[in-house]
């Protein structure tokens, strides 16, 4: 794991930290081509010098997002901002399903190769 991120997951309360590291794990398992790095103060992995998947620290969760989430077509994921990114929102880590997360960071390498 990258030695900012881990720096990041360290800083966050107990629970939000549980939720960061599976999500730091889970990426880096399934991105294992992408660049990982703290990027505007956040978790952000990159394939071929563009963000794929990152997380951050809200007022009471951890958003998970998606560069490209919202050509995915998942209804768990929500839309964000203008562009084509989407998100999905944790308050504790038994909300995180990894089979979800892993076809989500499979989605997103895939829409990075034509970038």
């Amino acid at each position: 794991m990258n030695s900012g991120i881990k720096a990041y997951n360290e800083q966050q309360i107990e629970q939000e930290k549980e939720i960061c590291f599976l999500l730091a794990q889970e990426i880096d398992k399934a991105l294992p081509e992408a660049q990982s790095k703290i990027w505007h103060a956040h978790p952000v992995w990159f394939i071929n010098g563009n963000p794929v998947a990152g997380y951050s620290k809200l007022k009471g969760c951890i958003r998970l997002l998606f560069w490209s989430g919202q050509s995915f077509e998942e209804d768990q994921l929500q839309s964000e901002g203008k562009f084509k990114a989407a998100e999905i929102r944790y308050t504790d880590i038994s909300q995180v399903d990894t089979k979800d997360l892993t076809r989500w960071l499979n989605k997103s390498k895939n829409d990075s190769v034509g970038l």
